[in-house]
């Protein structure tokens, strides 16, 4: 991976995260009527910090799951290889509830997509929410966070990494130079 700038360190994670779910509480009124899920795999891991920074914050357990959006991509067919499910991880009815949808980078919108359509297959929430650490604009679908860590404007031949101690062993972002693969 090619560094081109380090967007934010370790430092400026852990700050972003607190922000994040303290905007969270506010719009939510507090954490009630919330539950957290993430989309796999780096999402899952930002959805995680984030219950637990909400949890400590407001003394309460909050219910979370993962979403494995593999099924409910767009752009499985033409593709040779078999995808690797991680499986879907929800173990609380979704209707009725607030759901925090966490991803961490926004581009294109069609990961969000799928996942808004494999959310309403499980249920009827009262309203879902986005939260992403980062939105790099470019989008292909009318698609919008609610919640963002960090706005980078990139180009188009840019990627931006978020980049995880439980994956990485690092927390930052990063943006680098192009390489071989999708769009989300």
């Amino acid at each position: 991976m090619n560094i081109k700038s380090r967007v934010i360190d370790a430092a400026g994670f852990e700050r972003t995260v607190t922000r994040l779910a303290h905007e969270i509480l506010e719009r939510n009124k507090g954490a009630e009527t919330i539950a957290i899920i993430g989309i796999r795999t780096r999402g899952e891991f930002l959805a995680k910090r984030l219950v637990d920074k909400i949890q400590r914050i407001e003394n309460r357990e909050l219910q979370f799951g993962f979403l494995d959006i593999t099924l409910y991509r767009d752009d499985l067919r033409g593709k040779l290889t078999q995808p690797i499910l991680k499986g879907t991880v929800i173990s609380f009815d979704v209707t009725g509830k607030d759901i925090i949808l966490v991803d961490d980078v926004l581009y294109t919108g069609r990961t969000v997509r799928a996942a808004l359509d494999e959310l309403i297959d499980l249920g009827r929430p009262q309203s879902i929410q986005l939260a992403v650490m980062v939105d790099r604009g470019h989008r292909e679908l009318p698609i919008k966070a609610d919640f963002i860590g960090k706005n980078i404007p990139t180009a188009a031949g840019d990627e931006v990494h978020v980049l995880m101690k439980e994956i990485d062993g690092e927390d930052a972002v990063v943006l680098t130079d192009a390489i071989e693969g999708g769009k989300s």
